[in-house]
């Protein structure tokens, strides 16, 4: 998996609500089939939060579980990203459909 899909993978966990690693990796396994290994995941996660597009949520207590939330900037790229997805993969279909022999 490349790091550009690990972050989409990672903001599509993140859309319905935060989430901790192992959580995220739980969605993620749901909606691939597949969970990230450990680096790609919080590797994502460091890059995703640098960009500002998933912030720390805010917690009293300090535990091994950080949740973590995707902030608006980080939903707005995800859903750019994601209608972006859907152009490409409907255009492929098509160009599947007539190169049918």
């Amino acid at each position: 998996m490349q790091t550009a899909d690990a972050q989409t993978l990672v903001l599509c966990a993140l859309a319905d609500g935060p989430k901790h690693g192992y959580a995220i990796n739980t969605a993620i396994a749901e909606l691939t089939g597949e969970r990230l290994g450990v680096g790609s995941l919080y590797g994502a996660l460091a890059r995703l939060e640098a960009k500002r597009f998933v912030e720390p949520e805010p917690s009293d207590a300090e535990g091994r579980k950080r949740p973590v939330r995707i902030t608006a900037e980080g939903r707005a790229v995800l859903e750019r990203e994601l209608r972006s997805m859907a152009q490409v993969a409907a255009a492929g279909l098509r160009r599947l459909a007539t190169g049918a022999a």
